[in-house]
């Protein structure tokens, strides 16, 4: 009989202390908060003793044997329980996790477990897990020496942004005899935020501080003229631009200087990212929203550093929330905030009011990165209008989503009739994608087709370019 499955025979000197809720604090061993836990070795020694008995019924030489047997059992019993409870707090823990965990990415947690028992106590640890996980518990078996500590760590993978609410941390001790247990239930209950991925952020952060973005898949863009910006004057050195001779200066000087530039600072950056019913659709266990909004903060981020503003903008059938395009350090900060709340509603977007907010709001020419999702040319059709005017105003960057569950109908070979139709529909949604860009570029609005897992790479990279040609 497995543990999880075991009644609980005897619980008795139970008192809860209502009081204890402190994160850290464990409900106190000993006396005043016993708990005791048969273990299937006690099981089984008393069924080998049923046994030894019913046959002494019948073989009377093994009868003396039996009756040795029914008492050393409540000996050792007697034994287990004196060396497990003549101790108080002999067993501490607590869990240890970020303020806030990050969604979509592999978070870390710790429990930390010190033994003050005078032998090798013999540990199962249950961690009540939020529901979010439909894991009923985190389970794990180890041995821990006398006046020793131990760390056990685990991965947990988040999906969806919110309150994540883990449970107590129950510990179940043995002795060396190992006929029960005692429990210890630390009061860890705690809710832990799970934010936008700023995991990822900050992976890119570091690439772009270390100029090693090209580490992540990020194109070096080579630079289109120069850039408007003046930095400095300095002395030439082999491989600068001729063109950049600034010839006054190399007169006073009498040796050849030049022009430096840099690039072009302050442009507004807005993520606008639509909350409308399209983006509900999953891949991989998270929502091509969250896969925005993990890609927005990842690109606000990028922004900053490269000394552009950063601003957000939701919308559905209405618009949600305007934060302005600033470049203060506590900017990124406003934007996870924002980000964190956004859930996605069951209505049609409407791109009528996001141009008539954005023409009233926004009156600098700006970035206009939109996280969108269209399936079909007809669907684009109904929204091209608004676009088109957005476009006129500002640089327009439509992203929208690759369906990869496609190409799997794309590439598996069709052997029967219903896998040549399959086959047939999936190609037909995957054109539908590819004539959806030569649309929008036919009216000079950039885009990008992207699967959901590149989403944050891309959007960068065309950044980047636009960057490099000068366009904000």
């Amino acid at each position: 009989m497995s543990l999880k499955k075991t009644n609980q025979y005897l619980d008795f000197f139970v008192k809860k202390n209502d009081s204890d809720k402190a994160p850290s604090a464990p409900l106190r061993g000993g006396w005043a908060g016993l708990s005791i836990f048969f273990t299937n070795p006690l099981y089984f020694v008393i069924a080998g003793e049923v046994v030894f008995l019913v046959f002494g019924f019948f073989f009377p030489i093994i009868a003396p044997f039996a009756e040795y047997g029914l008492l050393i059992i409540p000996i050792f019993l007697t034994a287990d329980l004196i060396i497990l409870y003549s101790n108080k707090n002999v067993i501490n823990g607590v869990r240890n996790t970020l303020d806030k965990l990050s969604n979509g990415d592999d978070n870390f947690i710790r429990i930390v477990l010190e033994n003050r028992y005078v032998f090798p106590a013999r540990i199962n640890i249950i961690d009540e897990m939020p529901f979010q996980f439909q894991a009923r518990d985190k389970e794990f078996n180890l041995t821990i020496g006398p006046g020793k500590n131990k760390t056990l760590e685990y991965i947990i993978h988040p999906v969806k942004r919110g309150e994540y609410s883990f449970g107590a941390i129950n510990v179940f001790a043995k002795s060396p005899i190992g006929l029960v247990q005692k429990r210890y239930r630390f009061s860890q209950d705690m809710v832990v935020p799970v934010y936008p991925s700023f995991l990822q952020m900050r992976k890119y952060e570091l690439l772009a501080i270390s100029n090693n973005l090209t580490n992540a898949g990020i194109k070096k863009i080579r630079k289109i003229g120069s850039n408007a910006e003046f930095d400095q004057i300095k002395e030439y050195v082999s491989g600068d631009d001729f063109r950049t001779i600034n010839w006054k200066a190399t007169a006073r000087k009498n040796k050849m200087m030049v022009n430096q530039y840099q690039d072009e600072k302050s442009q507004q950056v807005y993520s606008v990212i639509d909350m409308g019913r399209v983006m509900k659709m999953p891949f991989e266990g998270l929502s091509l929203l969250d896969y925005a909004i993990n890609a927005s903060l990842v690109i606000s981020n990028i922004a900053i550093i490269k000394q552009d503003k950063a601003g957000i903008i939701t919308f559905s059938h209405k618009v949600q929330s305007i934060l302005p395009a600033e470049r203060r350090n506590a900017q990124l900060q406003k934007i996870l905030e924002l980000l964190y709340n956004q859930k996605t509603g069951y209505l049609e977007s409407d791109f009528e009011k996001l141009y008539i907010n954005i023409k009233t709001k926004i009156n600098q020419r700006s970035l206009l990165l939109l996280y969108t999702n269209f399936e079909s040319v007809s669907g684009l059709q109904r929204q091209l209008k608004y676009l088109r005017r957005l476009a006129k105003d500002h640089l327009l960057v439509v992203i929208f989503f690759e369906n990869t569950e496609l190409q799997k109908f794309i590439d598996k070979p069709a052997v029967t009739t219903e896998d040549v139709y399959n086959k047939t529909i999936a190609q037909k949604f995957a054109y539908e994608k590819k004539l959806i860009v030569k649309e929008l570029e036919k009216y000079g609005i950039h885009c990008i087709l992207t699967d959901p897992l590149k989403l944050s790479v891309n959007t960068i990279n065309k950044y980047l370019e636009l960057k490099a040609r000068g366009l904000i």
